[in-house]
């Protein structure tokens, strides 16, 4: 397993917000690709683990599309095999995640 981050953290969390555990598919655009649909295994209202079908790079900007939502901008924050960690460029809306949330679970 290959781990990559842009921040070492040791011990700490560095999470902002709770992740909410969760499996749903969501539609994901990398620059100059077309869309493809990946599966997000958490959310959170910071940003969102999910797999990935080809390896991204580290800080690789990528638009996220949860349906009934605009895409949201993000950059690839870390990456563990085909597993990444994705943080939104602004942050989901509370009552918008609320309301997202339990559209996704």
């Amino acid at each position: 397993m290959h781990e990559q981050s842009n921040t070492t953290w040791g011990n700490q969390d560095p999470r902002r917000s709770a992740r909410v555990g969760l499996s749903a598919e969501i539609t994901l655009r990398r620059a100059g690709q077309r869309n493809y649909r990946v599966n997000i295994l958490d959310i959170s209202h910071h940003g969102c683990k999910a797999d990935f079908v080809e390896r991204p790079a580290l800080d690789e900007r990528v638009w996220v599309k949860f349906k009934g939502l605009e895409s949201l901008e993000a950059i690839v924050c870390w990456v563990r095999d085909l597993e990444v960690g994705l943080e939104f460029e602004n942050r989901i809306h509370p009552a918008v995640f609320n309301l997202l949330v339990s559209k996704l679970a």
